[in-house]
């Protein structure tokens, strides 16, 4: 049984291919089938003439998602997707669908994600989870490249690595536990027994939060190193970053076409340098206190808000014509093709509303931060707005960051942290930095974070016992897929997600 991905190397032969049929219409004595196998999609043509009356008779029942075993030649055409299609000669239904209720019009998202087992076998969201698995595969070549060991962390733990608020409490027999936030203490421990160590698994986060950017259930990738400091953690996170970006462009072209995904943000990926700003540049540069390319971000907020109006008064003049030519006597296949374009307009004017909303509330928070705070994901827009490429944000007020961070022995008050910031309004993707060493220094946080120190005696040997200046990252694995692929909500980049309100299906 041959796949569609190896159609091309079937050219002018009679071939066996099953799958399922995503779409369909009707011509005179013609029959046009879209099949899916997983693989890919081609185009499948059934002409009366060709085939038998039975034959013919089972293409014009095919339903949408009934499975079908075809048999037929393959012809070469530039012009379809794939380049390649069938011209069948024998239909054997495989298995009924009836009702389908995911059709090709405009569906809302939650009506989506209830039917989330089934929106999975849609181009967008194939194409989605291609994308995934490619920077999965990407991620494990480049860390085993780079000579690092796959290890494992606990899920469940006894303690809370960045604090209690966020914590799933479970019961482990008699004792309490929580579902882990992050594997990062335990691959601390393992990096002092293997030198350079990275852990692949689900995180969980119990924040009540339903923004675009939220999972309760993830997946992070977190390296841990020997003898690094945090100077040789960002190269090795910007070459990291580099290889998964150039990877993906490489081998997934058709899925980056099918989400229309605009790569010109990633044309300068491997050749420039990314930003480097220290916190208190960002925050100049979020108050617009700092020029780049001799514009402050003030002005680049103000220009985008011009072009989103346009966008939108552009969009509601499309959507007022197409509203006009429905209205008239239409043949039911164009009517259906002009009201999805319809739907699809509306969706999109109400995206930019929501931007053009939030611009101004952009610049309100930009103009009124206050120094010493965390950044929110309107300050990393502001911030990334000004750049082409990720930016490292470094050396953060210790005091919003984690009870682990090393100090900086010049400025005591900053600990050695680093962000990097997707482009586009992504946002955070990595958090990283240097582990803290000083035993006395890892006490008084610990103290001052409240947290149960008989939880984290064990860590605690790990500065008694042959210490070494260490560091590491967290990429978050869902964020990435979602800048990479462009999507505008995180929900989209995992097969099953689970984020506040949702546990279903």
């Amino acid at each position: 049984m041959i796949q569609i991905k190896d159609f091309k190397g079937f050219e002018g032969q009679t071939i066996e291919t099953q799958g399922w049929v995503m779409n369909k219409r009707s011509g005179k004595g013609i029959e046009f089938i879209i099949l899916r196998d997983g693989s890919g999609f081609a185009q499948c043509i059934v002409s009366e003439e060709n085939v038998s009356p039975a034959t013919f008779d089972r293409a014009k029942r095919l339903s949408q998602e009934t499975s079908v075993k075809l048999s037929g030649k393959i012809i070469k055409d530039d012009k379809q997707i794939g380049g390649y299609e069938m011209h069948v000669d024998d239909i054997e239904i495989i298995g009924e669908s009836v009702d389908y209720p995911i059709s090709n019009k405009e569906h809302g998202i939650e009506f989506l994600m209830d039917n989330r087992h089934l929106w999975l076998r849609s181009k967008r969201q194939w194409a989605i989870l291609k994308i995934r698995n490619r920077i999965i595969l990407s991620i494990h070549n480049f860390f085993q490249k780079e000579g690092f060991i796959q290890t494992d962390s606990p899920i469940f733990t006894g303690n809370a690595a960045e604090g209690s608020t966020t914590l799933f409490s479970s019961k482990y027999y008699d004792q309490d536990a929580y579902l882990a936030q992050t594997g990062q203490l335990y691959g601390e421990a393992m990096a002092m027994a293997m030198g350079k160590i990275y852990t692949f698994g689900p995180t969980f986060r119990a924040e009540k939060s339903k923004t675009r950017r939220h999972l309760s259930e993830f997946w992070m990738i977190e390296p841990e190193m020997a003898f690094f400091d945090n100077d040789m953690n960002m190269d090795l996170i910007e070459n990291f970053i580099k290889h998964i970006v150039t990877d993906v462009l490489e081998n997934c072209k058709e899925e980056l076409e099918i989400l229309e995904r605009n790569l010109s943000v990633f044309k300068n990926i491997a050749k420039l340098r990314f930003p480097r700003l220290t916190y208190d540049e960002a925050v100049k540069i979020i108050k617009g206190e700092k020029t780049i390319n001799g514009k402050k971000s003030t002005d680049i907020l103000i220009e985008d808000l011009a072009e989103v109006k346009a966008q939108i008064n552009n969009k509601k003049a499309e959507l007022q014509e197409k509203e006009k030519e429905i209205a008239g006597g239409l043949k039911k296949g164009v009517k259906n093709f002009i009201q999805n374009k319809i739907d699809q307009l509306k969706n999109e004017i109400s995206d930019l509303e929501i931007v053009e909303k939030n611009i101004p509330q952009w610049l309100s928070s930009a103009e009124n931060f206050r120094y010493g705070n965390d950044f929110g994901g309107s300050d990393e827009t502001v911030i990334t707005r000004m750049f082409d490429v990720p930016v490292m944000v470094y050396n953060w007020p210790h005091e919003i960051k984690a009870f682990y961070m090393k100090r900086d022995k010049a400025m005591p008050e900053m600990a050695k942290g680093v962000d990097v910031l997707a482009p586009e309004g992504y946002g955070e993707i990595v958090g990283g930095g240097e582990r803290e060493t000083d035993l006395n220094l890892l006490l008084s946080k610990i103290e001052e974070h409240k947290l149960p120190l008989k939880e984290f005696e064990w860590y605690l040997d790990l500065r008694k016992y042959g210490s070494v200046p260490h560091s590491g990252f967290g990429l978050g694995l869902e964020r990435t897929v979602a800048w990479i692929c462009g999507t505008q909500h995180i929900r989209e980049t995992i097969p099953f997600p689970r984020y506040y309100g949702r546990l279903h299906p």
